[in-house]
């Protein structure tokens, strides 16, 4: 993708510093960098290390107004997030069309939480505007958004603030081509998915994020506990981050922080059972240890759990907040008496006190 620019546009909120080469008043616009909507090799690599968490801020395109293909001033304009996944979707779904792309900062992260965080919202949505001169650009007065954007951006504010209209379309990028031809979604088109392909997708870079805590907890627990205690460890994050994603719909409750929890106890209670029948040790090793797994396990488990509330639509903002309030607490005070316990059960032992 040829990003180059000639010309370009620096602004603050607030104010508009007028393209290199134009005075007021002059009809000229910038060179807009072309965008291609062929998605490469290299592309599909980065889109690979973003999944696994690798530099995972550093999946960025340069904000600002793409060219596709050869558009003209009537052309549609599409709102997107500077994150390249976001990006790469969006350009490679209006293959074939003649459109122009509005790059929003959202600082490396996708659109549906940037809408959350405040960066896919009102104020950059107009800033972006009028740092790229866009009025000038086309003719029109209408900016296409996502649809997953929308909790970000209010409608009213970017009109009074710009002149532009906000047109919300799909959730997806791939019905792109097939709503243009009535601007009408349909109702599979509004409609939130979160299948199971969508959320396995998800699992790489969480486990990757756990991966180093987990280690770590499970070698403590192997000098403290035993290799029991220590596969209890990696059990609890393996739980968290594989098979609550892919489990999620067949869990009981709405929160997921009760999710995790009721996943983590199942898993639990088989560990559990296990350091109960241990034969090699005594009954008050034994006991430590089942009551060690089933406090730590779904603590972990339901910990782990919560991170995915930022990776699905299925949650909101107060929701998670109240969860947070609600269940953090209690798995915090399962996984300190889980570890406690470890850790005295294996001093004991080691000092040969019981």
């Amino acid at each position: 993708m040829d990003t180059t620019q000639s010309c370009s546009c620096s602004c603050t909120p607030g104010t508009v510093t007028v393209p290199c080469g134009c005075t007021e008043g002059q009809k000229e616009t910038p060179d807009i960098p072309i965008a291609s909507s062929t998605v490469t090799i290299a592309n599909r690599f980065d889109h690979l290390l973003a999944r696994w968490g690798v530099n995972r801020t550093g999946h960025t395109i340069t904000p600002g107004l793409y060219r596709l293909g050869n558009p003209d001033e009537d052309s549609p304009v599409f709102a997107s997030a500077n994150y390249t996944l976001s990006f790469d979707a969006l350009r490679s779904a209006l293959a074939g069309i003649d459109a122009y792309l509005l790059v929003l900062d959202t600082k490396g992260i996708n659109v549906w939480c940037a809408a959350g965080k405040g960066t896919f919202g009102s104020a950059e949505l107009v800033r972006s505007i009028k740092c790229t001169d866009l009025a000038r650009v086309v003719r029109h007065r209408t900016i296409i958004l996502p649809q997953l954007g929308a909790p970000g951006v209010s409608w009213p504010e970017v009109m009074r603030l710009s002149g532009f209209r906000v047109e919300y379309g799909p959730v997806r990028a791939n019905d792109l081509p097939q709503y243009l031809k009535t601007h009408t979604a349909t109702p599979e088109m509004r409609s939130v998915r979160f299948p199971i392909a969508d959320r396995i997708v998800l699992i790489p870079v969480e486990l990757v994020h756990a991966a180093l805590p987990a280690i770590a907890g499970a070698l403590i627990l192997f000098f403290l506990a035993g290799p029991l205690a220590a596969l209890a460890a990696i059990i609890a994050v393996l739980a968290g981050t594989v098979a609550f994603p892919i489990l999620l719909p067949f869990l009981p409750t709405r929160d997921f922080s009760t999710k995790g929890l009721i996943l983590g106890t199942i898993i639990a209670i088989p560990v559990a059972g296990a350091f109960a029948s241990d034969q090699t040790g005594q009954v008050w090793m034994n006991v430590a240890g089942a009551g060690m797994a089933l406090l730590l396990i779904p603590a972990v488990t339901a910990y782990l759990a919560l991170n995915f509330t930022g990776c699905s639509t299925f949650t909101s903002r107060t929701g998670v907040k109240k969860e947070i309030f609600r269940y953090v607490p209690v798995m915090a005070v399962m996984a300190a008496s889980g570890v406690v316990l470890g850790i005295l059960a294996g001093l004991l032992s080691w000092l040969g006190v019981i």
